[in-house]
């Protein structure tokens, strides 16, 4: 039986902090490094790898308290090792660096399945599309206007049919830098702004109008997320061309049916190295096909590739500035843009990423 299921023999987890390559803000953080969380799981000779974007302590989490609970479990059994995972947080608190440590060993159960079987990750959850359509994701609010034309403008050039800014930090500013991002990118693409929670309603009302005649069609956590009565009024009473989301710092399913079921939201989206890993994800997705709202991955667009391939109420994946840098410096080799789409690689098992150790030890945290 070992040989067909395989016992976790090793667990290893390491943090990487990597500068940005310009000072970054929204409306609500500013930030000038992101750290990642890499983690391994081993079984029957062979490794499987997951990661989640967490503070340090979350490796730390791992090694000193994850690690045993996760090691002499059947590797095959991945329900059971998400099940345990989360029971073991239990008196630490779930929510924040606990559920990211959760979701980076998760996703790591779900690699090495995937690994163990010899077939691609979307291939073992099954398929529903070959490619999953990406929106390019950064127009930070502390950019100044050439900057922002070239990072968006480039994103339109490359063929992505949607991008998003960054929005909040100055509100009297915000219209001024939205015309400008609309007459870069021109009339075809999509336009999407994100307050990250920055505005109150009637500010959140009156600039979503403001941006609506810039072709605005997305707008993201226009109040913060903990106001689900106010997203909802915003879904209520903004121009009809233009949706609501929210979602990206749910860690559970019970966060994610509370947003459906108050309506708050046109849209859902769930992160991966947050919700509880793929897991997670999939529980997110099922929500949103019980509800009938669509769902958009959050950030990490190497993790979300195949699970957009594989989960039906996905609509599309977020094609991050900082997450795109970093997998692309610390992994051999992330999903490549085609035509608009991220594509997962057909041939590779599991996610198909290997961890550069040489390359990543120059940022270990």
């Amino acid at each position: 039986m070992e040989q067909t299921n395989p016992v976790i023999d090793q667990v290893e987890a390491a943090a990487y902090t990597v500068p940005t390559d310009f000072p970054e803000a929204d409306g609500t953080l500013s930030w000038s490094s992101t750290t990642i969380v890499v983690v391994h799981l081993s079984g029957g000779g062979v490794r499987g790898l997951g990661y989640s974007y967490n503070h340090a302590a979350g490796a730390a989490l791992v090694r000193d308290t994850l690690a045993e609970v996760v090691k002499g479990r059947a590797a095959m059994d991945v329900a059971g090792i998400a099940r345990a995972l989360r029971g073991a947080v239990r008196n630490i608190g779930y929510p924040g660096v606990a559920a990211a440590a959760v979701s980076a060993l998760d996703i790591a159960a779900w690699d090495l399945k995937a690994r163990l079987l010899g077939v691609p990750l979307a291939l073992l959850l099954g398929r529903v599309r070959e490619r999953v359509p990406a929106y390019g994701s950064g127009g930070f609010t502390s950019y100044p206007p050439d900057r922002l034309a070239a990072q968006l403008g480039g994103w339109a050039d490359a063929g992505l049919n949607m991008v998003k800014m960054k929005v909040g930090s100055e509100p009297e500013r915000d219209p001024e830098r939205v015309r400008l991002a609309r007459d870069v990118i021109g009339p075809r693409p999509a336009l999407f702004v994100d307050a990250n929670g920055a505005y109150d309603r009637k500010q959140a009302l009156a600039m979503g109008e403001t941006f609506a005649e810039a072709g605005v069609s997305w707008f993201e956590e226009p109040v913060t997320s903990e106001d689900l009565a106010g997203l909802r009024l915003l879904r209520d009473r903004l121009p009809a061309r233009v949706e609501v989301s929210a979602g990206e710092y749910g860690h559970d399913d019970v966060y994610f049916r509370r947003m459906l079921e108050t309506g708050a939201v046109d849209v859902l989206q769930a992160d991966a190295t947050r919700c509880g890993g793929i897991s997670g994800f999939l529980a997110a997705g099922a929500l949103c096909a019980a509800f009938k709202v669509p769902l958009s991955s959050h950030t990490a667009p190497a993790l979300h590739t195949p699970l957009g391939c594989a989960v039906p109420a996905v609509r599309h994946a977020e094609y991050f500035h900082d997450h795109v840098r970093i997998e692309a410096m610390l992994f051999d080799t992330p999903p490549a843009l085609d035509a608009g789409a991220l594509v997962p690689h057909p041939d590779r098992p599991g996610l198909g990423l290997e961890l550069r150790q040489a390359d990543a030890a120059k940022f270990a945290a």
